[in-house]
């Protein structure tokens, strides 16, 4: 099958990857967008896994004020050369992370940093609910986790789904950035405020 223009060029609007990694992806599958998809998405989080070892020590602090002025956002994402950080894509990546945090206000970057009394006081409340549900003691444990995951992606911005592609996680989306600027990419510590809360 014959690669057009017109299919990379909407693959890369659907990834935001460059046209060299859209081509390839779309010979390996035939030009099927969405297995295309699919291939980038896979081969991202390899990519990502092979560089999550290196040092990032460079970065920007990504911004967001709502249009009201009444909520705003700082969130640190480091990268590993100053290069990539001050490129207009890396800057427009950092807003949309900020973005997200805007919009659906996470409370933790991820799963480890809940502190753990926190999560005992969650699984205390869904073990309550499951007993009230008359649920076998057996399965219990497994449904307690079920809901535990559930809450991860409430609170933790990593799992959330992103506010602008909810087809991925904010972490995918981490992972597609990695990918696509060739670095490791981490997402630091963020503030929101809103006025008045």
């Amino acid at each position: 099958m014959q690669i057009t223009t017109a299919m990379i060029q909407d693959l890369r609007s659907k990834t935001g990857l460059g046209i060299m990694k859209c081509k390839e992806a779309l010979i390996e599958t035939s030009g099927d967008i969405d297995k295309a998809v699919e291939y980038l998405r896979r081969k991202g989080l390899a990519d990502a896994s092979k560089k999550a070892h290196r040092a990032t020590s460079e970065g920007v602090v990504g911004c967001y004020l709502h249009h009201s002025n009444k909520l705003g956002v700082l969130v640190e994402i480091f990268c590993e050369t100053d290069f990539v950080a001050k490129t207009p894509d890396f800057q427009e990546f950092a807003k949309d992370i900020a973005m997200h945090i805007a919009s659906i206000g996470p409370l933790y970057l991820d799963p480890d940093s809940i502190p753990e009394d926190v999560l005992e006081h969650e699984r205390s409340i869904y073990r309550e609910q499951v007993a009230a549900m008359g649920k076998p003691a057996n399965i219990v444990d497994k449904i307690v986790e079920g809901k535990l995951t559930k809450f991860h992606q409430q609170v933790c911005l990593l799992n959330q789904q992103f506010v602008k592609q909810d087809d991925i996680t904010v972490g995918d989306y981490v992972k597609n950035a990695i990918s696509r600027f060739g670095e490791n990419i981490r997402v630091g510590k963020f503030v929101r405020i809103s006025l008045g809360e």
